[in-house]
């Protein structure tokens, strides 16, 4: 089995140099880096992963914090840092916490332990504050808004989309405003932007119209009901597939305006509003500022995609 000194004496050029080539350094001049690739080739040679990290201290796998991975919302986001990570040749662990704040810290520890080179965390269940203490081990990025803070991320215009979302449905006439949103037991920024904007932007609006804990596209079958009852007529959603269930219910009656989120094909089919998010390129931006180890914090823009 070829070993770098075979390259090296094959070639002319010094083991630093090989090693160089082998582990991807910039610096070294085009011809010997091509000579030297060709020779690795003509030997067969193939280089030793586990060595490549324990010297350079890297593990080539990035943690993501997630509550759970069967979501259209989270997914992807997933399949955009995924592709940006298998581009760069790094794995991609998932960790999933269903917003248990333990296990949340279990992850971080795993992290400190060297388990990863950094973690992007699409949505947390503890404070952010609890993360700060564990950015000396690495670059940490989120997926949603830390505004007032100083760590990276990359978010969502959630504020934008529900302010045009809100007059969007005003000037269509509605008169009674539902809103479907997620965990009632910890609100998100998000929950708390959009309930704000409600009752800035809709008079008459009542935190009593918000169906809670609506998280899969099951729950907008409770979620239709609860809405069929109350008479509203116009109902912002945290999905497509909740949306789409929502109509579903509906039957001969005649169903509110509804806005969905995510632009999935269900929405395109079935024909109703959405908003698209570009979740997709904030995957990928996430993994950006992991890797250039950015301060960058980016809000992304949305499109109030409207069907009729």
């Amino acid at each position: 089995m070829a070993t770098i000194r075979d390259i090296a004496r094959m070639t002319g050029y010094s083991i630093t140099t090989v090693s160089r080539v082998i582990n991807g350094h910039p610096y070294v001049e085009e011809q010997k880096r091509q000579t030297i690739l060709a020779m690795m080739k003509e030997l067969n040679y193939k280089p030793n992963k586990i060595a490549q990290k324990l010297s350079s201290g890297k593990t080539f796998n990035v943690g993501v914090i997630v509550p759970f991975v069967n979501h259209p919302f989270f997914d992807r986001i997933l399949n955009g840092i995924m592709e940006e990570a298998f581009a760069q040749q790094y794995k991609v662990t998932l960790l999933p916490t269903n917003f248990d704040k333990a296990l949340e810290k279990d992850y971080l520890e795993e992290f400190a332990a060297k388990g990863f080179d950094g973690l992007i965390v699409i949505t947390r269940a503890n404070h952010i504050e609890t993360f700060r203490p564990y950015l000396e081990n690495g670059p940490i990025v989120f997926c949603e808004d830390a505004s007032g803070t100083d760590v990276p991320f990359v978010t969502i215009d959630q504020v934008g989309s529900v302010t045009a979302s809100i007059l969007y449905l005003k000037e269509q006439g509605v008169k009674r405003l539902g809103l479907t949103l997620g965990r009632s037991k910890r609100l998100s920024c998000n929950s708390i932007n959009t309930i704000a904007k409600a009752k800035e932007l809709f008079p008459g609006f009542s935190e009593e119209d918000i169906f809670w804990d609506c998280i899969k596209a099951e729950d907008g079958e409770a979620a239709a009901v609860f809405f069929k009852d109350r008479g509203v007529d116009g109902i912002i959603t945290n999905g497509d597939e909740i949306a789409a269930t929502i109509l579903s219910q509906y039957g001969e009656r005649k169903a509110p305006l509804i806005i969905g989120q995510e632009n999935l094909l269900i929405s395109r089919l079935l024909n109703f509003s959405t908003v698209e998010f570009h979740l997709h390129l904030c995957g990928r931006e996430a993994f950006r500022l992991f890797q250039e180890r950015s301060r960058e914090q980016i809000v992304l823009p949305f499109e109030l995609l409207v069907r009729s």
